[in-house]
């Protein structure tokens, strides 16, 4: 075994150990192939479905970009455009003062809306019901649980960002109205049809197999929910196809990569997602700051999953990581094991 192999073999026995993990796959590879490891905990393996979670998002991401280029949306487009006043009526009201109404599609897409994030944000939040019982929840429900909360900060206030699911749950109804079409289907025109993705889909109500999840030791088994995150978090994939992806994400096979070069504003998310930066649509993980006590270089490009999913690329040594770990207690699990990988 090479040496990057064997560097890449030790970081992945010493992270099985921890005690949080029961399941894990990893993939790595070159641009070319001609550099691949991979390797499976507890019987989990390359073509193993696995829940994306928010890697979703770098599905949509795709979707904003290629409609982008055919000229069907700008990312300055106000999203009054695309919804009705009851949609966003007192969506976004920070210190006394409405912007729901001068929301962009950009704001949307770099996660500077200043939103609020049901999913993770108050003592009843959807995590938590989620972890206790299986619920289906529509657009209209998951704009109402926003609306409860209050915004964090005015849209482009100070270029900050503030990670928040419903930001692509909007821009996947944006895709919907644009295309009058259902999310799944141009998922499927856009991305699985092209790069010929057999295994990877939206599941469909009753009809498809969601895998499982762990919560600390516990087995939870969440189809309704799953289904109910669409554009935001709710697609399925394995190892094998997710690579086939990310390398056509960041490769420009299914959009003009120069338009990273267009779209290069980054900024740190919340505190809670530190080290995390959030650019056009990705996460970026600088590994040269104190996270990594100085001791790495480069960056991470891609995104993460809560449920212990993640793809990222590292432009430095030219590899991406694909895996799992499955594990929706830690989050932080699957974006710590991609900066080991990176830093070995």
């Amino acid at each position: 075994m090479e040496i990057k192999q064997q560097k890449i073999q030790k970081v992945f026995e010493r992270f099985v150990k921890n005690k949080q993990i029961h399941e894990t796959v990893l993939f790595v590879e070159n641009t070319n192939g001609d550099f691949s490891y991979s390797n499976g905990y507890e019987g989990k393996g390359r073509d193993t479905p696995f829940l994306m979670a928010s890697i979703t998002k770098l599905f949509t991401t795709t979707c904003i970009f290629i409609l982008k280029e055919q000229g069907k949306l700008s990312l300055d487009d106000k999203i009054t455009k695309y919804f009705q006043g009851d949609t966003l009526n007192k969506l976004h009201i920070y210190k006394g003062k409405e912007y729901s109404m001068k929301l962009t599609v950009s704001n949307l897409l770099f996660q500077t809306s200043g939103l609020p994030d049901d999913f993770e944000e108050g003592n009843n939040n959807t995590k938590k019901r989620v972890i206790h019982q299986d619920k289906q929840y529509n657009f209209d429900d998951i704009i109402m649980l926003t609306k409860k909360h209050k915004p964090h900060f005015a849209p482009n206030l100070d270029n900050r960002a503030h990670y928040a699911s419903v930001n692509f749950d909007l821009l996947g109804k944006i895709i919907e109205i644009i295309t009058n079409s259902n999310l799944a289907d141009v998922y499927e025109q856009f991305i699985f049809a092209p790069l010929e993705l057999k295994n990877t889909y939206l599941p469909k109500s009753g009809e498809s197999f969601v895998p499982t999840i762990y919560y600390k030791n516990s087995i939870l088994h969440r189809p309704k929910f799953v289904e109910s995150c669409g554009a935001s978090g709710g697609a399925i994939s394995t190892t094998s196809e997710l690579m086939i992806f990310i390398k056509a994400f960041f490769g420009g096979k299914l959009f003009n990569k120069t338009v990273f070069h267009e779209l290069e504003v980054n900024n740190k998310l919340q505190f809670a997602m530190f080290p995390i930066h959030y650019g056009a649509g990705f996460m970026r993980v600088p590994l040269s700051g104190f996270s990594t006590l100085f001791m790495g270089k480069g960056e991470l490009i891609g995104h993460s999953g809560s449920t212990g999913s993640f793809a990222f690329y590292y432009p430095r040594e030219d590899l991406f990581f694909v895996g799992d770990v499955n594990q929706i207690a830690n989050s932080s699990l699957p974006v710590r094991f991609a900066m080991r990988l990176a830093m070995a």
